[in-house]
Order: structure tokens, then sequence, then C-alpha cells
């Protein structure tokens, strides 16, 4: 197959290429021709005969998308976290199959999930395997790791004490996964506390060197500025959220020694920006919201600004951002990708850095940039194509003209691209979406 466009951005930061394409076999990308467009592509003489041919005009072409933040288990529609979690697992399973596919329909085609049951995980990764349900590249650390009762405890992976983490690192591994996830302080499950670590310091060290020990990468959710702490000391691999909670009702406060270490130690960060967006529009759009409904929108609009001054004060340090939206927390669902995006551009990053955070900067910090995350021979064609110049007006990703996943078009795109094939002399009658 081959596809070109007005534009192309490879998501590594390059400029855009104007009028390319892209030659796609047995699901990698072959060849990516500059400047030439389709007919230019087929004079050089390497499009086999019979080649499927895309032209979408006036659209740019970039790599697959990829939120490295979700939780596939959530249903993302403000169902609260215990009601989900205490439903027939086959319930939640139903529920993992729909977000997986929405977020593929979205063009988002590598997802990172941070926390759910592991057998709906795996066996959600296995069907999408076997083709028996449609979903992107699944990353996954089964259930995160977590003091007795702590946050996202009812997904099973509780531990305590150094030798009860490496153990429970031992069993996660043994369990299949890709990566160790930890939640170093409370958050939004009933009971636990945000604005305190969890895990003591010497707890975040061993499970940390643990994973490491065996080769795997470790990230942290932290949300206070000790846990921040914590993680940079023993070395994690990434941070998601760093914010700096200080009380169940109080503000934040940055710490700006804690977030020089985070820039000194190198420690991308995953800042999930939207999740308080999210519940903002769920709030706007009820006919007759409660007080309470009211009250926790009020919480969540100035922890919104508190997010964004925070993400500022990150990115003056040179700190790099992996973007990811905890799409299934609270009211995110599997696009919220693009509204974290577009809160990354209100922080001050430009629309081309935001595409990097979705493509090979967060395939770096998954260990894929072998695999995906950028327009380039040898890897896999994951790509998306959406109207407009993403570059220019970080909008844009919204208007999805075309998904492939390894090589094949996994989702029907409306209006579907003109195809066409390359019969040995020349590719004509391309036609716009």
């Amino acid at each position: 197959m081959l596809i070109s466009a007005s534009w192309l951005i490879d998501g590594t930061g390059a400029p855009p290429i104007e009028r390319a394409s892209v030659l796609v076999k047995d699901g990698r990308i072959a060849r990516v021709f500059s400047g030439a467009g389709p007919a230019g592509a087929a004079q050089t003489g390497a499009l086999p005969p019979g080649t499927e041919t895309v032209h979408l005009e006036d659209c740019t072409l970039l790599p697959g998308l990829i939120d490295a933040h979700v939780h596939l288990c959530l249903p993302g529609d403000g169902t609260p976290f215990p009601q989900t979690v205490a439903e027939p697992r086959g319930v939640v399973q139903s529920i993992a199959l729909r977000n997986a596919a929405m977020a593929l329909r979205a063009g988002i085609t590598t997802l990172r999930d941070c926390g759910g049951f592991r057998d709906v995980l795996f066996s959600l990764r296995r069907a999408i395997q076997l083709g028996y349900a449609q979903g992107p590249r699944l990353v996954l650390a089964g259930w995160p790791l977590t003091i007795t009762g702590g946050h996202c405890h009812y997904f099973g992976g509780e531990a305590d004490g150094t030798d009860g983490v490496r153990g429970k690192v031992r069993e996660a591994i043994k369990g299949g996964v890709d990566y160790i996830k930890a939640m170093g302080c409370g958050g939004g499950t009933p009971g636990t506390q945000a604005w305190r670590p969890s895990f003591n310091r010497e707890e975040v060290e061993a499970l940390v060197d643990e994973a490491h020990r065996f080769g795997y990468k470790a990230t942290l959710h932290v949300l206070c500025a000790d846990a921040v702490t914590y993680a940079v000391e023993a070395g994690a691999d990434e941070l998601q959220h760093a914010w700096f909670m200080t009380g169940p009702d109080a503000p934040q406060r940055l710490d700006p020694e804690v977030a020089d270490s985070i820039a000194g130690a190198r420690i991308p960060v995953c800042p999930t920006l939207s999740v308080g967006r999210h519940l903002l529009d769920a709030v706007a759009a009820m006919e007759t919201p409660t007080a309470e409904d009211l009250a926790a929108a009020e919480r969540w609009k100035r922890l919104e600004e508190e997010v964004l001054a925070i993400a500022v004060a990150l990115r003056e340090r040179g700190v790099r951002f992996v973007a990811g939206s905890d799409a299934g927390w609270r009211f995110s669902p599997f696009d919220a990708l693009f509204t974290d995006l577009e809160l990354m551009v209100s922080a001050g990053f430009s629309p081309g850095q935001c595409i990097e955070s979705a493509t090979s900067g967060a395939a770096r910090a998954l260990g894929l940039e072998g695999e995906t995350g950028a327009i380039r021979p040898g890897l896999a064609a994951d790509l998306v194509a959406v109207r407009g110049r993403p570059d220019q007006d970080i909008r844009a990703l919204r208007e999805i003209r075309l998904v492939v996943l390894q090589g094949r078009r996994p989702v029907p795109q409306s209006p579907l691209p003109v195809t066409d094939t390359y019969v040995g002399t020349a590719v004509t009658g391309h036609g716009q979406t």
C-alpha cells in the first residue's frame, strides 16, 4: 500500500515534508518518498504492480498516536471507581473492549495501561492479537503495586515492606507484564491520601531496584512533593502526574527544589492534564447539577489551574513530557489525548513538541522506539492522517481521515479515502476524501 498526503510529520521533531508518500509492505514502513507525491513515487520504480494507493489531499500523515496513561478497565463516564470494580469481570471485559476500539478509531495506535485487572487486560491483548477484537498495541503493567488499602488496591497489587514489594515485582514479571507501575501515594480511591507518600523511601528504592535488576522500567504515580522525591532518588524511569498536593482541600504548592531535581535527573513526566477539564465539561452538560456536582467542579477548576502552572514550571526547567490522558478515570474518554495535547499547548509547548510527545517521545519512554513512534523505514506501519496542519493548530489532530495499524486499516473511516491500484505504469485517479 502507498499512502500519500499533502504533508508528512515523521514524529521526530523534524519539519513537515510536503507531498510525501509512504510505502507499506508486510505491515512495516518500506520506504518514505519526499516531495514527489504519488506520481513521483511511482516513477521511481519502487512500487510493485498491484500496489493499492491512497491519496489524501489537504491532509497530514503522522505516526500513530501513543497515549501513555490509560485505564482500560474503567469506563470514563463518571461511574464511581468502587462501583465499576465491583461489577462482574465479564462486564469489565466489555468496558475494556469498548475503550480499546474507541482509542483506535481516534488514531491512537498504542496504549500504555497504568493499572487494572490483570486477567482482563491480558485477555484483551490476546483477543486483539487473535483478531477477535479491535484495539491498539497494548503495553501492560497488570495491577499497579500499592500498599495494603492503597490507591487502586481493588486490582490486586497490594504489597508492604521491602521484601513484600520485591516479591510483588517478581510476581508481576512472572505474570508477563511489560513494565512496573506503582502508586507512590494515594489518589482517587476512597480512603487514600494523595498528599502523603504511601510507600516509604526504602520501599520505593526496593521496587525500582528490583524492576531494574530484571531489565524492566518502573514508573510511579506521584501527587505530592515527598512522593516525587522518593521516586527521583530511587531512579524511577518516569513520573505519572508529578503534582504537588499539600492537603485534602489545600492548594498545590510547587517545591522549586523538587522540580529542579526532576529536571536534573532527566526523568520524563506524564502530566495527565485533562482529567479536570473533562469533569468540568461533564458538569456543564448536566441539566440539573447537584450542589455536590458544582462543588466538585469548583475544586477541579482550581486544580486544573494549579496543574497547568506546574506544567509551565516543569517545561521552563526543561523537563520532557510524555503525552498521557488518564483515560478511563472519572470522566476521561478514550480520545482524551487530544485534550491533553491542547492543554500542553496552553502550557507553552509548541504543537510540534506536543506531537513528538505523543509519538517518538512516548515510544522512547515505553521502550518501543525500535517498533513504532516515527515514520521511518523498518518500523511498524502505524499511521494516522488528519485534515489540515496539526503542526500549526494542534486541534487538527481531531480531524481523523485514516488510521493504519501495522499496515492494516482496522476500522472504517468516514469518508473513506479514494483508493486505486498501481498497475506498473502510472498512478492516477487520486481523489480527495
